[in-house]
């Protein structure tokens, strides 16, 4: 449960900075593999998460709540330190 709190503090975090009007950017990382990226876009308080996986092209998808982008990249990130 600490793993999903660090990501949600992590989106918060790029939520505060709205006011400077930037695309704020995060990348998840595990054993110095990047899992994904996420981006945070203010002007329509949105997340998009893009999703690497060795074989396949990145995949994105969007969010417009905090709580759905972290648990998609908490999933991403599980199933890389726990695979199936």
């Amino acid at each position: 449960m600490s793993k999903l709190m660090g990501i949600i503090q992590r989106l918060k975090v790029m939520q505060d900075a709205k006011e400077t009007g930037e695309v704020q950017q995060r990348r998840f990382e595990v054993n110095g593999k990047t899992l994904c990226q996420v981006k945070y876009f203010p002007n329509n308080d949105t997340f998009e998460v893009e999703v690497f996986e060795d074989d396949k092209p990145a995949q994105k998808y969007q969010f417009d709540d905090i709580d759905m982008a972290s648990i998609d990249i908490f999933e991403i990130v599980q199933e890389e330190v726990n695979p199936a």
